[in-house]
């Protein structure tokens, strides 16, 4: 047989085709959660790096997805965006509750803290509302033991009505059996059994107690049956009037255009959104009450942690610390590694000359090989020890619960800039990668604070800018390269500071919506999600080396050794040619050599590039030793290029022109190329200012 089910937004049929009486074997699951619940860390328990990651249909908002098979059913996971309650007020959070409300979802997982139960719960009453089926995963449950609470298993589901698994996402416990309750739990709509008392309500007369878990005011319930009648008539197709009868209530302004009814205004007099979320944590409280033992008793070590690492003098020196510490992890634990990269890079070119060379390979060919395509994607490969320690302390910070504190302790700060301390989240990313960083400043609610916030987040320095750092500060800085390079980070934060700052005194904006943020408890990070992150972001630089990199080298190789005259000098090539037209732009602020212009422009296509130009530019020069780059510098010195010039180097590559996908993000997440070309105009411009005035000031001090 077959069972209609309406959608809940738009009134169309879903349905769960039956054969014989046993259900389809696809099955949708969404996995929603308060951010920091441990939601990511479960899914990727589930799927480890098979993940499917794209933007949701015609949003820029990221979608993963992932399958696996069990009791032999193939379920489909989807990961939704972090949300506090279903309340959309950010692109995230109207993701999340579209795509929940949608026919797509069978089984909507709740993942809760639950060290954070009364938080939590909150969402996970909204989606009881929504009258699909509900599997709350009860996570982080070794934080409850550790702080000396319980929670009674038995009761919990009582009053919720639903299936309740406790699971350990870092100790991949109780996986198995959450999901065996996703699949029987498919079609199960209605609570399984309501037992609780509602003490302080009074019984409703159509015993409302007895159908859901979460009962409102005589008053509110009065209001809801008349508006569920009337949307009843209005609109027979609706499915789960209840839930659109509330959130009219809420007045919610989805909900009100969509679907208005005829009485509205004598019945919805007013915005009933307070009242219901005041009875909704009357019940939470109930609920915490009746369910958590020893609730008081809590674990020291996260209030002692930050007495210090939030603390108003000694947040941000720490701060400072502690990414001082990240970048000493890179570069020396980092370059004991690259050296092993290095003579295995040497052993291949020197491999490929021979074997060429015994093919009888003309010398073209060998040129192209070995200085343009082994010297040029394998100096980019070197560095992926480097890269590898960068992004494991990354994640290593993200996953213990350090950097949301980092937002809390920069809030004052950006609050003088006319911004909140939730627009330093996309700048903190941008340590990684700008294009995610960028897409993150979708979360801020003021459109103006998403532009301001997309145009100084590629100041930040990304992970591609690190082995242009460690090419220059390791010739011209050997004795200091990692502070050559952290200054780097440093500088990158004070100049996006300003920057607002400038903005801020132009517009004379002041910030109106406070810093609402979550503290999470700070735990053990969980080894499979670093290590998942880490190869993600591995993956893709690897991806790159293979396409971009390998590209632009072969044609950066092209353009220095073809001419007017054909294949001969490189002197006399069109690179050079490119390049000396742009010496008199770059000559003031001491970088007019046409092979640095000309490294600097093909960097716009990837950061990387930069190096990789860099080494073909110079003919292949072999930069994988201590002694070739002493030898590089040293010939770069001959003709004037000094320990300043070398550190402009490094600070315009900082601030000019992000690469391309960076400008690609610009654009979708503003949708005006006007703004993405200002954005463009204005970092080059930002650039070319803060390095002349360095490299002007240092010409008269050194």
């Amino acid at each position: 047989m077959e069972q209609d089910v309406s959608n809940a937004s738009s009134g169309r049929k879903h349905l769960h085709r039956y054969r014989h009486g046993i259900a389809h074997k696809d099955l949708t699951v969404a996995f929603i959660g308060n951010p920091n619940c441990g939601k990511t860390t479960l899914f990727n328990a589930y799927t480890g790096a098979n993940l499917k990651v794209a933007n949701w249909p015609g949003v820029t908002v990221e979608k993963v997805e992932g399958s696996v098979v069990d009791h032999g059913v193939t379920i489909h996971l989807v990961d939704l965006p972090g949300t506090y309650s279903l309340t959309s007020y950010t692109m995230e959070e109207q993701v999340s509750r579209n795509f929940i409300l949608s026919d797509e979802v069978d089984v909507i997982i709740d993942v809760v803290d639950a060290s954070a139960l009364e938080r939590n719960l909150y969402l996970t009453l909204q989606l009881l509302e929504l009258g699909k089926p509900v599997v709350m995963a009860l996570n982080m449950m070794d934080i409850v033991e550790k702080r000396g609470m319980e929670i009674d298993l038995h009761r919990l589901p009582e009053m919720l009505g639903i299936p309740i698994i406790p699971v350990s996402a870092l100790k991949r416990r109780g996986l198995s059996v959450l999901l065996h309750a996703a699949i029987h739990h498919r079609d199960h709509v209605h609570p399984d059994r309501l037992v609780h008392d509602h003490s302080s309500h009074t019984r409703h007369r159509h015993n409302h107690h007895s159908e859901f878990a979460m009962v409102y005011s005589d008053l509110l319930e009065d209001k809801i049956d008349v508006i569920k009648e009337q949307l009843k008539l209005q609109y027979p197709q609706m499915f789960n009037h209840r839930w659109h009868a509330l959130k009219l209530l809420e007045q919610d302004a989805e909900v009100t255009r969509n679907y208005p009814i005829d009485e509205k205004g004598r019945i919805v007099d007013r915005s009933y959104e307070t009242d219901i979320i005041n009875q909704k944590y009357d019940f939470i409280e109930e609920i915490i009450h009746e369910v958590v033992v020893n609730r008081e008793e809590k674990v020291a070590a996260t209030e002692y942690a930050d007495r210090i690492l939030t603390n108003r003098w000694l947040s941000i020196p720490v701060f400072l610390l502690i990414m001082a510490g990240v970048f000493f992890l890179t570069f020396y634990v980092g370059d004991y590694l690259k050296s092993y990269f290095e003579l295995a890079l040497d052993v291949i070119s020197a491999q490929a000359t021979s074997g060429l060379t015994l093919l009888g390979a003309n010398d073209m060919l060998i040129s192209l090989v070995v200085e343009g395509i082994i010297a040029g994607v394998g100096g980019i490969l070197t560095f992926l020890p480097n890269i590898c320690i960068l992004f494991l302390t990354l994640a290593f910070l993200e996953d213990s619960g350090y950097m949301s504190r980092v937002a809390f302790i920069m809030n004052d700060i950006m609050e003088r800039l006319g911004l909140s301390g939730r627009a330093f989240i996309p700048m903190i990313l941008g340590f990684g990668c700008s294009v995610p960083a960028i897409m993150a400043s979708r979360a801020l609610e003021n459109k103006t604070d998403r532009y301001r916030t997309m145009l100084v987040t590629p100041f930040m320095s990304c992970s591609a800018r690190l082995p242009i750092y460690i090419l220059f500060s390791g010739m011209f800085f050997p004795q200091n390269s990692m502070l050559a390079a952290y200054s780097m980070y440093i500088i990158g934060i004070v100049v996006a500071l300003l920057s607002l700052l400038g903005m801020n005194l132009v517009e004379k904006r002041t910030q109106e919506n406070a810093l609402l943020i979550e503290l999470p408890e700070y735990k053990r990070p969980s080894s499979r999600t670093v290590g998942i992150y880490v190869w993600e972001k591995v993956k893709d630089y690897l991806s790159r080396a293979g396409t971009i990199i390998f590209a632009a080298s072969i044609i950066m190789w092209f353009i220095l050794n073809f001419g007017p005259g054909g294949y001969g000098e490189m002197t006399n090539s069109y690179g050079a040619l490119m390049g000396k037209w742009l010496v008199p732009i770059f000559a003031p602020i001491g970088l007019g050599y046409w092979q640095i212009s000309l490294a600097l422009i093909a960097g716009i296509s990837a950061k990387e590039v930069v190096v990789s130009s860099f080494v073909v530019l110079f003919d292949g020069l072999n930069i994988n030793s201590g002694a070739a780059l002493m030898s590089l510098a040293g010939t770069l010195g001959s003709v004037g290029f000094t320990p300043l010039n070398a550190y402009c180097m490094m600070l315009f590559s900082l601030l000019y022109i992000p690469c391309a996908a960076t400008l690609a993000t610009v654009h979708s997440e503003s949708h005006s190329w006007k703004w993405t070309i200002f954005s463009a105009v204005f970092q080059i411009a930002v650039a070319w200012i803060v390095t002349f005035i360095v490299y002007q000031v240092g010409s008269r001090i050194l």
